[in-house]
């Protein structure tokens, strides 16, 4: 990510080698190849001397925070500790530093470097008293102020970034950066120390030439930015909003912001559209066509020529039989694609157990000599002639029915009713 921002900034191979600390040819191959995968690197942490002794030192420290490091070695040495006092030490001054007085710095960005995102939860009730819950996604310039925020029903990833498209449409450009929270659309974990995004996002941000970040764990004060916008529409205009629909509540919200950008900003005393027109022209320019925000999902195609997905069954062309392809899901569509090229798109039905087919497809395996010759071909001989099932001249056994004359059964029967 740091390549490609600096690569855009206007920097040389030559220079952005020299302020990352890595080789030319490293620069020229992550700029040549985006979807280039850094490789693992997995860190074994060492062992420590002092590790079985890391309880102990906690709980003296939590009794009183005025032990020294001198004293607590002292009483780890007839433990069995074998270590060195600079080990303990450092350990004590750890353990204290997380209880220190802690202090906050002041954090304004430049024009077009940060914007940051987030989602809320609001809460409604509806007419029989069920509590129904609605998404707030929010995104805040970090220069200028200004807001875009847009109510959905679902917080999943498509639609996170879909909202991103809109607000990036709204402002008319990206940011350099855009800081997130912990959420599961963002991010996946530390790995080698480094920060893990989802795939589909990183491909996102590579498309509009953004740089994700994300906020640490419990430090709300990072992205204060977009975390006191929510608190603002909250009070200022969902409290005693007369909720009808979505559409609606969007309509009224983005007529209640753009009345707010004409206010002086408390933080910046500057008037919010002012100053978004001041960093407007710092902002990157967005790219020609928008990303696919669409499901991907991977699909084998079975003998019968279709595909499953959702418990319905989709028909493709006969030469795609066993072969992997792509689906790209969104708003009740499909697009199934082989590689790069469009296959087919197909309305995607209610329910399960459909047959959802192009005509075309099993018209053109009728008419395909080849396959039919390939599937009945097992059905012949060898001068082209269907086998014929041969069955024996006789049965194998004798069978053993004696032949009576008609007047026998004729007594039996008198004889019955007697």
């Amino acid at each position: 990510m740091d390549i490609h921002v600096m690569k855009r900034q206007g920097l040389s191979q030559r220079e952005i080698a020299r302020k990352l600390g890595i080789s030319r040819n490293t620069v020229k191959k992550y700029i040549e190849n985006k979807d280039h995968a850094e490789r693992d690197r997995s860190k074994t942490k060492r062992k420590s001397q002092l590790d079985p002794f890391h309880g102990n030192i906690a709980a003296w420290l939590k009794e009183d925070m005025d032990y020294k490091a001198t004293w607590i070695y002292d009483h780890l040495r007839p433990m069995g500790f074998a270590g060195s006092y600079e080990i303990v030490k450092r350990a004590v001054q750890a353990i204290k530093s997380e209880r220190q007085q802690i202090a906050y710095m002041r954090f304004e960005t430049e024009p077009g470097f940060q914007a940051q995102a987030d989602f809320g939860e609001f809460q409604m009730e509806e007419a029989s008293g069920a509590i129904r819950k609605i998404y707030l996604f929010s995104m805040i310039l970090g220069y200028s102020r200004r807001i875009y925020a847009e109510f959905v029903d679902q917080c999943d990833l498509p639609t996170f970034l879909d909202c991103h498209i809109r607000a990036f449409e709204y402002f008319g450009g990206v940011t350099e950066e855009i800081l997130y929270d912990r959420m599961k659309n963002v991010f996946i974990g530390r790995i080698s120390g480094k920060d893990k995004f989802n795939d589909t996002l990183v491909g996102f941000a590579l498309h509009y030439g953004f740089k994700p970040l994300v906020a640490p764990a419990y430090a709300a004060w990072v992205k204060g930015k977009v975390e006191r916008p929510y608190h603002f529409i909250r009070e200022g205009f969902w409290r005693g909003y007369g909720f009808i629909c979505r559409q609606n509540a969007n309509g009224d919200l983005w007529q209640w912001l753009q009345l707010k950008d004409q206010r002086v900003h408390g933080t910046t005393h500057d008037v919010v559209l002012e100053r978004f027109d001041r960093g407007r022209p710092h902002l990157q320019t967005l790219p020609p066509q928008a990303f696919d925000t669409s499901w991907r999902v991977y699909r084998k195609v079975y003998k019968d020529c279709t595909i499953r997905f959702e418990g319905n069954s989709y028909v493709v062309p006969h030469t795609l039989v066993r072969k992997d392809l792509v689906l790209r899901v969104k708003d009740k569509m499909m697009r199934i694609f082989e590689d790069d090229r469009l296959v087919v798109t197909y309305e995607i039905p209610e329910g399960k157990g459909h047959l959802v087919q192009d005509k075309r497809f099993y018209e053109a395996l009728k008419k395909d000599r080849d396959m039919n010759r390939r599937k009945y071909a097992h059905g012949r001989s060898v001068k082209g002639r269907a086998k014929c099932t041969i069955s024996p001249a006789k049965p194998l056994y004798d069978m053993d029915v004696e032949i009576r004359s008609p007047f026998v059964y004729d007594r039996m029967i008198e004889e019955v009713r007697i």
